[in-house]
């Protein structure tokens, strides 16, 4: 069974830079595309980035040039690097991993941790 745990969430002031990170265990995590995204309080799910097997990275407008995604294979983790962080930026941050087994969807998630922007 294939296991995330993110870590480094936090409270930290407009501005700021956090940097979270995602273990991964169970699995073969070099064969799988790794994903962030995040939820804000009654919002939905946001898509925030994601590193495929060869490396490439991919983000969406809202974070553009402000995240970077990184995945270290030999420790088995993703990261998120997160600079110039607004309060819109306030969410629970899940990290997912794609399994080419099971199609194009996310198939194991982590049970997120908390980013908090005060302005």
């Amino acid at each position: 069974q294939v296991q995330l745990v993110e870590s480094g969430g936090g409270l930290v002031q407009a501005g700021g830079s956090l940097r979270l990170s995602c273990a991964a265990s169970g699995g073969t995590f070099s064969s799988y595309g790794m994903g962030w995204f995040r939820q804000a309080p009654g919002k939905e799910r946001e898509f925030v980035a994601a590193v495929r097997v060869s490396g490439e990275t991919r983000y969406p407008d809202s974070v553009k040039r402000r995240f970077t995604i990184s995945r270290d294979n030999a420790k088995n983790t993703v990261y998120l690097q997160m600079n110039s962080l607004k309060p819109e930026d306030t969410a629970v941050y899940f990290c997912a991993a794609d399994d080419p087994r099971y199609g194009i969807d996310y198939d194991y998630w982590g049970q997120g941790t908390q980013v908090t922007v005060s302005s």
